[in-house]
């Protein structure tokens, strides 16, 4: 499905520092492709173990649910990827940020069914471990400016898996019971850094 590529954890001078906290998630082996692709399928194993009401689950007023979650990890994956491309591709444009909020509140999530929602889940993963398999060690090293913050390729791809490992990591502390997290360790092995 893809090669091996080893691309290297970035320096601090790469990222700005809110990224700390999602950098603070990811093995720092080089190894991001291969991070991206094992905790997207541990993630699917995750989310099929859970049931309808429990995804839909908030654990408190005005919190998210668990496919509110997901599908916030689909933006962002989404925006970073494109801030990469357009860096990769040496464009200069200043990106903008984005309000994550307003992005969850216009999702429609409780529309959707959870298979369609890890379907694009699944989409958006694999386009952006395609998309990083595709950038030259140069293009990697770019460094582009998005809500005035400067930031590398090879960051962008980190602060995706961090990201996505931060969220994860909030659902075991906060949403899930006992009794959920007990039928996880017996279903499904939900090591994430």
């Amino acid at each position: 499905m893809y090669t091996n590529k080893i691309i290297a954890f970035p320096s601090k001078k790469e990222y700005p520092v809110y990224a700390e906290m999602y950098m603070d998630h990811i093995k720092k082996d080089g190894n991001l492709l291969t991070q991206l692709y094992d905790n997207f399928n541990t993630i699917k194993k995750f989310v099929a173990s859970l049931s309808e009401k429990e995804l839909n689950y908030k654990y408190a007023e005005n919190k998210w649910s668990i496919k509110e979650v997901l599908v916030h990890i689909i933006d962002d994956e989404r925006i970073y990827g494109y801030r990469a491309l357009t860096f990769a591709r040496n464009d200069k444009t200043s990106l903008p940020g984005f309000e994550e909020k307003d992005y969850t509140r216009y999702a429609d999530t409780y529309t959707r069914t959870i298979k369609n929602i890890m379907q694009e889940y699944e989409a958006v993963r694999m386009s952006t471990i395609t998309l990083f398999n595709g950038f030259s060690d140069d293009a990697l090293l770019r460094i582009g400016t998005a809500n005035n913050n400067k930031t590398s390729v090879r960051a962008l791809g980190y602060h995706i898996a961090g990201h996505e490992l931060h969220h994860i990591n909030i659902i075991k502390e906060r949403y899930l019971t006992k009794k959920i997290k007990h039928n996880i360790k017996k279903s499904v092995k939900f090591r994430l850094v």
